[in-house]
């Protein structure tokens, strides 16, 4: 048992605690100075440069999709061209080769499944990887 050496009980004493809220406090404070420090510097320690401007700049642009169009009739269609499956393949291997060719083929609800399949397997051998389906919401 504890010795009580002033006056009082033995049994009145109350435990130690720490207080946890002043210590988060500090902490928060700490970690507020040192994100702005650490900002700060970050701007001091870039080297100066003063960039050239250019008058001519091209940004980089994707190239718009190729539209493909299936009529009801089978008529397969470049933009307003009427074309075959054989010259959708020469048409695109002709096409300067980049990764963002993209083709979009729209067919009629009332076109063959067999014309579609010629005009995807055209673009396909053609090596365009990047093919979509144009569709519309229902009414």
């Amino acid at each position: 048992m504890p010795v009580k050496l002033q006056g009082g009980a033995v049994g009145d004493e109350e435990e130690a605690r720490i207080e946890v809220v002043p210590l988060i406090d500090i902490m928060f404070f700490l970690l507020a100075s040192f994100m702005m420090v650490s900002i700060s510097m970050t701007q001091l320690n870039r080297v100066p440069l003063k960039l050239p401007t250019v008058s001519n700049s091209q940004s980089e642009m994707k190239a718009p999709p190729i539209h493909i169009a299936i009529d009801a009739n089978g008529v397969i269609s470049w933009d307003t061209a009427v074309v075959t499956a054989t010259e959708i393949t020469d048409r695109l291997k002709a096409l300067p080769p980049t990764d963002d060719t993209a083709v979009m083929i729209g067919a009629d609800e009332e076109a063959k499944h067999k014309q579609v399949m010629a005009v995807l397997d055209a673009v396909k051998s053609a090596g365009i990887s990047k093919v979509s389906f144009e569709t519309q919401k229902p009414d």
